[in-house]
This record gives structure tokens, sequence and C-alpha cells, in this order.
């Protein structure tokens, strides 16, 4: 179980063993078939919308101990995203923070913005508070070595509060970030506001990660979660 102690000073922690590998294989069939027409996007969100069975797992005990842990029994799923990096898609991303959520309509609030539409989908920057009742959950469906795009995070950085993007690099000390080598089933939790990156893989294969954010309360003005 969780270590929330420490989770909560460093922002981040590796679970073991969420799915089994008999979970796993049936998930990837399904994906693949979902997910073709994606192969070289590298990205599928909403991911439940395609494959509904994978309602189930966001709701699957393992992930619910963990979450329920962490934000309380009333938590809820609010984003889906599945990511492959292949020989097609391998691509980097720089050291940031998971700053938007997914929304039903856009409604000019205070302290909301700036918004922007991904996919038919109405997207925007909440205030801090809000971030800071998240959690998300990557589990892996592959092995994901540092030569294949493993997560990088720099221990602490969520309780830094939203950074300013032009002004990330100041608080990005290389010499601490760690890298979140998982195997098949393993999971990365983490604060959406925890500095991460990722290199783009050295020896691509599959790498298939879940991302599911879990929140707790209600947004401002009548604003609604996408998925609530």
């Amino acid at each position: 179980m969780i270590d929330l102690g420490q989770f909560e000073r460093e922002g981040f922690a590796m679970e073991p063993s969420l799915l089994t590998s008999a979970e796993i294989s049936e998930l990837i069939v399904l994906l693949d078939a979902a997910a073709r027409h994606e192969s070289k996007r590298g990205g599928v969100r909403d991911v439940m919308d395609l494959v509904p069975e994978i309602h189930a797992i966001a709701q699957h005990a393992n992930v619910r101990a963990i979450v329920d842990a962490i934000l309380g029994p009333d938590a809820f799923i609010v984003r889906s995203t599945l990511f492959d990096k292949t020989p097609e898609a391998n691509w980097k991303v720089p050291w940031h923070q998971d700053l938007t959520i997914a929304v039903y309509k856009r409604r000019d609030t205070n302290g909301y913005g700036p918004w922007s539409m991904k996919q038919d989908i109405q997207h925007v920057q909440p205030p801090t508070e809000v971030l800071a009742r998240m959690v998300t959950v990557r589990v892996h469906l592959d092995a994901c070595p540092a030569t294949n795009g493993a997560l990088r995070v720099i221990p602490g950085t969520h309780h830094l509060g939203r950074l300013n993007r032009n002004h990330t690099g100041n608080y990005v000390d290389e010499t601490r970030a760690i890298t979140c080598a998982a195997q098949a089933g393993e999971a990365l939790i983490m604060r959406p506001l925890l500095l991460h990156a990722s290199s783009a893989s050295t020896a691509p294969g599959h790498r298939r990660v879940l991302h599911f954010d879990f929140a707790i309360g209600n947004l401002a003005n009548s604003l609604r979660w996408a998925l609530a």
C-alpha cells in the first residue's frame, strides 16, 4: 500500500502489480483494435469512450485503493488517455506540470484560464487548489525502462504551486531527477503539479500507458468536469 507521508512529500510513488498479466493481455487486444487509426499520433484522448472496458480498470480494486487513500472515497475519474510511444510515434516532452482539466462546457469564470479546445473538448487551466485536489494514476501495460521513454520527475516540486511556463527551467535540477522505470502492470502515482518530463525512446517499442486523472470536489460557477 502507498506510503501517504512519502507521497505527499515527494509528489509521486511507484506501485507494483496493479494488474495481472491476463488483464494486461486482454486490454492490449482491445486497445490495439480501437487505437489502430491513431497509431502515428501516440496518444488517444478519452480512451474510455473508445474502449468501454477501460471503465473497469479505472474502478479496479487496486486502483481505487490508491485513489481512495489519497483523495477519499468520493473521488471520481475526470480524464482517461492512452499514450503509446512506438517507432512511428516517438517524442520527447520537456519539463512541465499538468495544468489543464477537461470540462463539459465553457463558462468564463474568475481564476480559470486560458481556455483551449482539444479534439472538440473544452480545456482550461483551473486555480491551483483544484489541481491540488487531483491525482494521476499511470498504469503501464508494457515494460517501460529508461530507454523506452520512462517518465522522469523532480521530487517535491508539486509544493511550488502552479509555475509560469516560461520560468519552469528555473526550478529544474537534473541532479535530483528520478527516472520512473516500470514493469508491465506497475503504476506511477503522481500529483499533476509535479514537474515531469520524458525523453524520446532510444530503443522504441510499444510503451502503452493508461493515464487516469482523478479529482474530488466541485468546480466554480457551475462548471462541470467533462466526465462527471
